[in-house]
């Protein structure tokens, strides 16, 4: 049994939602798991393994580099998973999840993460300003939830073993 910490970043509640799924399936593989907003996480000792996970707002990674470069050190020395949340992959375009695959990879870096994920969210117009729902009509871009529970929790399923934990 590990202590797992998942630390994600925020802005309308879909990746906590995912970070808290992701939770949920590493303690019902008996791990001692830690859900925490990262702002929030002030060291990383005891841990046997992290994860790390984050929106993706016009082509980066809210929170996740910060986190990284703050706790660098400590994240050297166990493994560590990533994810990104965002619409490229509701839509499936091959050119915006290659953009959020590179953006996970910079925002990490130099961490080179044994397993990866870019997640479909949700954007829900009542959540948003005038603004970003005038943006959102302006680029056409898809509303509604498009999270694959099932994908999400067979991720997380797999990670203890990519872990080593």
């Amino acid at each position: 049994m590990a202590r797992i910490l998942v630390a994600y970043a925020s802005k309308k509640g879909s990746t906590t939602e995912i970070a808290q799924a992701i939770g949920k399936e590493l303690g019902a593989s008996g791990h001692v798991v830690d859900v925490a907003e990262m702002g929030t996480v002030t060291s990383l000792n005891g841990y046997n393994a992290i994860v790390i996970g984050g929106p993706m707002y016009v082509g980066k990674i809210d929170g996740m580099g910060k986190f990284a470069k703050r706790h660098s050190t400590e994240l050297a020395r166990v493994p560590v998973a990533g994810f990104v949340v965002c619409l490229a992959a509701a839509s499936k375009d091959p050119e915006g999840m290659a953009w959020a695959k590179k953006a996970l990879h910079a925002a990490l870096d130099p961490l080179r993460p044994v397993a990866e994920m870019v997640f479909a969210g949700r954007l829900d117009p009542a959540k948003l300003s005038w603004f970003q729902n005038w943006m959102i009509k302006k680029v056409n871009s898809p509303v509604g939830d498009f999270r694959d529970w099932a994908a999400i929790a067979a991720w997380a399923r797999e990670l203890p073993g990519k872990m080593g934990v």
